[in-house]
This record gives C-alpha cells, sequence and structure tokens, in this order.
C-alpha cells in the first residue's frame, strides 16, 4: 500500500521512517515541508496526484502550547484548517487518514480515566484547535482514523526527556512539577501502531486512544529519566501554582486504550520500558 506522510521533518515523523525501514517498507513518501504544505490545497492536489496514497499519515501540527495563546490565528490554521485541506485532498482521491490528535482535547480536570466518547472540553487553545480539527475530518471525511496521544517523546526533535537530559547535565538541581498526571508515549511505539492499523485491513473508523501503558507525574517521569541516564542531579517537586504557564495544562490526563487494543490487537508497551529503550538509543 502506498502511504504518505505530512509533517515528516517532525519527531512522529522522524520516527515513521525509522520504522518504516526497519519494517522494510519501500512505498512510502515524506515530502518536505514545502512540497506536503497542508495550508495549500493546490500543492496537496499535485502531491496526491503525484504520489496516489491508499493511505496518508498527518503528523503536521501546530505544538507551541504557550506560545498558541498568543498566536491564535496561525495555531488554528495549521490545527484546524489544514487537517481540513487533508481531509478533502483524501476524499478527492479516495485515500484513508490516520490523523494524530492529543490528550489536550480534555480538560483533565477530574481525576477518571478517559475514554474516546468522554467528553471533550479543551481548557487552552492547542486543544481546541486540535479538537476542531478533529471535527472538520469527521464531517469531510468518512475514512479516517483519529489517534489521540500524549506526552509525546523520542530520539528527535524538541521533547521532555531530551530537554531533562540536557538540563540534567548542566545543573547541580531542577524543579519540576509534580501534581499533573499522565502517560508518557514514546513516538516509535505510537509509529509502529500506526503501521499495524495500516496492516490490519480494518475499517473500523473513528476515533482511538494510544500511549504508553501506566501512569506518572512529570516529576517521577523526570526523576526516571534520570536514574535510567545515571545522571546525578538533584530533583525538587513543584507544584502547578508556583510555576504559572501561559497556557493551563490538564491535572489528569490517562487516557483508556482498549479500543485500540481490542480492534486491531495492538500490544502496549509500559512506558518506562519505553523511556529505557529511548535513553539507551540517545546516550
Amino acid at each position: 500500500m502506498k502511504i504518505l506522510v505530512l509533517g515528516a521533518s517532525g519527531q512522529l515523523g522522524n520516527c515513521l521512517r525509522k520504522v518504516a525501514e526497519e519494517n522494510g517498507n519501500q512505498d512510502i513518501s515524506f515530502p518536505s515541508e514545502q512540497e506536503g504544505n497542508i495550508l495549500d490545497l493546490n500543492l496537496l492536489d499535485l502531491l496526491f496526484i503525484k504520489e496516489k496514497p491508499e493511505f496518508v499519515i498527518n503528523c503536521a501540527a501546530y505544538t507551541a502550547v504557550d506560545k498558541a495563546e498568543d498566536d491564535i490565528e496561525i495555531c488554528r490554521k495549521v490545527n484546524r484548517d489544514g487537517a481540513e485541506n487533508i481531509a478533502k485532498a483524501c476524499l478527492l482521491y479516495d485515500a484513508t487518514l490516520i490523523h494524530v490528535s492529543t490528550d489536550f482535547v480534555f480538560g483533565g480536570n477530574v481525576p477518571k480515566i478517559l475514554s474516546e466518547t468522554d467528553p471533550a472540553k479543551p481548557e487552552n487553545v492547542y486543544g481546541l484547535t486540535k479538537l476542531e480539527g478533529e471535527a472538520a475530518i469527521s464531517n469531510v471525511l468518512e475514512k479516517y482514523f483519529i489517534l489521540r496521544t500524549s506526552w509525546l517523546y523520542s530520539e528527535y526533535g524538541n521533547n521532555f526527556v531530551k530537554t531533562m537530559l540536557r538540563l540534567g547535565n548542566e545543573r547541580e538541581q531542577l524543579g519540576v512539577i509534580v501534581d499533573q498526571t499522565g502517560s508518557p508515549t514514546y513516538a516509535v511505539d505510537l509509529a509502529q501502531a500506526i503501521f499495524d492499523i495500516i496492516g490490519s485491513g480494518s475499517n473500523a473508523y473513528g476515533i482511538y486512544h494510544y500511549s504508553n501503558e501506566g501512569v506518572t507525574s512529570w516529576f517521577d517521569f523526570a526523576k526516571s529519566i534520570f536514574d535510567l541516564s545515571n545522571t546525578i542531579v538533584k530533583v525538587n517537586p513543584v507544584k502547578t501554582s508556583e510555576y504559572v504557564t501561559r497556557a493551563v495544562r490538564p491535572a489528569y490526563s490517562v487516557m483508556d486504550k482498549n479500543k485500540i487494543k481490542s480492534t486491531f490487537g495492538i500490544q502496549i508497551p509500559y512506558w518506562r520500558e519505553s523511556l529505557e529503550a529511548c535513553i539507551k538509543k540517545l546516550i
């Protein structure tokens, strides 16, 4: 099956490339950001004519969560309008869309494991525009899989794990948020899950949740990063109220993965095991 990856230069795009190479998948295209500009319908049209994809994986997104609060127009163009443009192209050329979304579509104010059918109530612009992107896709297209994920990290791009490793080598002590709870996701695992969905041949379209198994806080996540990398640094727990950010973050953001596991038979690794694998590659 011919697969087209949009947003190929980001960390998930790079992980998809890595997993595709390991799986021996040769029929997959990773166009440049310019060639695969999701805000330009004419360019997308030319790209779809050239590539003739059966599946399109959209990793492109505006993800600067705090900056988005003051950059609403651009954030919405990418996360909502861009998603809608891709859906229109998929409809025109009969391609199935796999679109990556976020746990930030939820408010995260209640300590409850979140299912795909729970009401979405985003607390920040990033989450709102990603939810709008989900709605735009479902309004245009029937053949789609929307994958909500959380706390994404990998060997590529900028992410929490790489930031902690850098700061841990620069400082003697760090303060890390202790009262925000969620599930880290190794982007390599997510990439493999995406290929598993494609390979399943399933038409069970809709919204799915994917993160690594288990639950932790940012504080304990950081502690595990330093333990597994043998980095000596003192980590101090900090409350959200002591570290004010421009955008509100969910206090509790743990998603139920039973739907994706039962539908596609996907085995999801425990977060600390995947973190260990990533850190071994980084160091």
